[in-house]
């Protein structure tokens, strides 16, 4: 069996790329990892240290281009600002929608093209780190379990029942996912997620805000700090 890995850079990727080369070896991994036109290149450089890092091949993508008109914050050329606080306090403003940081289907784009070059380099299964934090109040709708279910029997059946989706924690919280990445000795120390491109986190976003509860629950400092 051979596996594809969705790599972003940070610690929930990291952790599916380090579970997959614990299952299936390094020599039979394959990362993937996805520009979206992001305001900064700091999670691409990190998800090329984490594939150095287990040396695994890392192929890299650009589908920019979808996301074009996008309201989203994330993304260049909107001018929106990026939420300083927690995903709870923005769903409060949202009206049930998702959140501003949710860049529209991107887990939906980054599987599809992940299902054609997994079949294109014979791998069984596709890896990627969504979890239940995520798809709390719909701030994240493509992490949820409804929709892993969904894409994973889509791609099964798509691809002659040759591949499927494997989200190893899409029903864990971030705390579950860091727990098993300090199993794993998970080199975290090389994992960017905060959406600011500063020399640091900013500490306030609120990925930053996720990240630094999860090793806080863990009882550990975070190695990238």
């Amino acid at each position: 069996m051979k596996a594809l890995v969705l790599c972003s850079g940070g610690i929930d990727s990291t952790t599916c790329l380090a579970l997959a080369v614990e299952q299936y070896g390094a020599e039979n991994v394959l990362a993937l990892s996805v520009s979206y036109g992001q305001k900064h290149d700091k999670e691409i450089r990190s998800a090329r240290a984490v594939a150095d890092y287990y040396g695994v091949p890392l192929r890299e993508l650009d589908l920019a281009a979808l996301f074009a008109g996008s309201s989203c914050t994330l993304l260049k050329g909107n001018g929106g600002e990026i939420p300083k606080e927690s995903y709870a306090e923005q769903l409060e403003k949202t009206d049930g929608k998702p959140v501003s940081t949710y860049v529209p289907f991107r887990n939906g784009l980054f599987l599809a093209s992940a299902a054609s070059i997994a079949l294109s380099n014979d791998c069984g299964v596709i890896y990627y780190g969504a979890h239940s934090d995520d798809a709390a109040g719909n701030a994240y709708p493509d992490c949820s379990d409804a929709f892993n279910k969904a894409m994973n029997d889509a791609v099964f059946i798509g691809s002659g029942e040759q591949l499927r989706i494997e989200a190893p924690f899409v029903g864990r919280h971030k705390a579950d996912v860091v727990a098993e990445g300090l199993r794993l000795k998970a080199p975290y120390h090389l994992t960017w997620s905060c959406y600011e491109g500063g020399d640091k986190p900013c500490g306030c976003c609120g990925t930053c805000i996720d990240r630094a509860a999860a090793f806080a629950a863990n009882g550990v400092a975070d190695p990238a700090l």
